[in-house]
């Protein structure tokens, strides 16, 4: 199969979809040439700004269709059914961020895709984007020596849910990186969020993970925030290195410092210079896009295959367990404050 072979229909035309659209038509020779969405208006102007593309309210459509390759760029609830059919029709499938909702439905679909013979990738962005890789080499090559945390933060002033709640809707970002950085998965996930404007929606937490060598990561969300950051700092005990998603101009800077216990208990401190590496910036969207395409033509695999996807949905889900654990005994705290009264 040649590049220009290849064709694909995305589900969903909201906010990713046409991000997507744009990138998988500006490789060479693929295009997108179906989009299904439930909304009636969005396919309505999709049809107005782009007569000549197959467009329907029939999501069922897509299955039906002479394409290589299915976007799912819809609400998370509607992943598993819609990847799953996707599969079932002997469609590639490329799913955005989280690959479902469910451990047990995103095992489901790494099998299926197994079976079938197909690509099953997931919308993990942050995988291809080279300061992100940068990021990794530096982990990667020990030079920032034995990483004692990770801290990642994305926060800013919506945009709110209703559907899912803050760690779903963000935290995908930062465990996929994490997952990319460590080539590992923590032991331990514990959780403290809030629900402030929607009930039971949480809208702000903060994730502590624990691995297995001792190193911990912290990851604070938020759709509550006045400022937009997007920041990962990687504390190792020879250096320490910052990535800020908003600066385009220094995204990654190291600093040469560190502190360190070489006599019990005197904890020594070395403060040096900060260096800025320069990074050739590529577009992580393009880059993803162009790797599902690449891994449909060649069968390979792609970085943010299947498994990655379900490894991110295990963290999330026990992050999940983990607040209902805490609500639980938030609850119980009360019942028994209130009868012992």
């Amino acid at each position: 199969m040649k590049m220009k072979d290849l064709q694909f229909g995305i589900i969903g035309w909201g906010y990713w979809g046409p991000k997507i659209a744009r990138n998988l038509d500006a490789l060479p020779q693929a295009a997108v040439t179906m989009v299904a969405d439930t909304d009636p208006h969005r396919i309505a102007l999709l049809k107005a700004d782009q007569p000549w593309m197959q467009a329907t309210t029939h999501t069922g459509d897509i299955f039906q269709a002479d394409i290589d390759g299915v976007i799912i760029a819809a609400p998370v609830r509607t992943h598993y059914q819609l990847a799953k059919q996707a599969l079932l029709s002997g469609k590639h499938v490329l799913v955005e961020k989280p690959l479902t909702a469910d451990v047990t439905e995103a095992r489901e679909l790494v099998a299926l895709a197994k079976e079938r013979g197909r690509i099953l990738m997931v919308g993990h962005t942050f995988e291809y984007n080279p300061a992100v890789n940068e990021l990794r080499k530096l982990v990667q090559s020990g030079d920032l020596g034995k990483i004692y945390c990770i801290e990642a933060e994305r926060v800013n002033l919506g945009l709110f849910r209703n559907d899912i709640n803050v760690i779903w809707d963000l935290a995908p970002h930062d465990i996929s990186i994490l997952l990319y950085l460590l080539g590992d998965k923590p032991e331990q996930v514990s959780v403290q969020a809030h629900a402030h404007l929607q009930p039971h929606i949480h809208d702000i937490a903060h994730l502590d993970l624990g691995y297995a060598d001792g190193m911990t990561a912290h990851i604070h969300v938020s759709w509550l925030h006045p400022c937009k950051i997007r920041r990962v700092t990687v504390i190792g005990d020879k250096r320490m290195v910052v990535y800020v998603v908003t600066q385009l101009s220094e995204l990654v800077k190291i600093y040469n410092k560190c502190a360190d216990v070489h006599v019990d208990p005197v904890v020594s401190y070395r403060y040096g210079a900060i260096t800025i590496p320069h990074i050739d910036w590529i577009e992580p969207l393009r880059l993803e896009c162009e790797d599902f395409a690449n891994s449909i033509r060649t069968g390979t695999q792609p970085r943010a295959h299947g498994e990655v996807g379900l490894a991110v949905v295990e963290v999330l889900a026990a992050a999940q367990k983990a607040l209902a654990w805490q609500e639980e005994q938030m609850v119980k705290a009360r019942v028994n404050g209130i009868k012992s009264r």
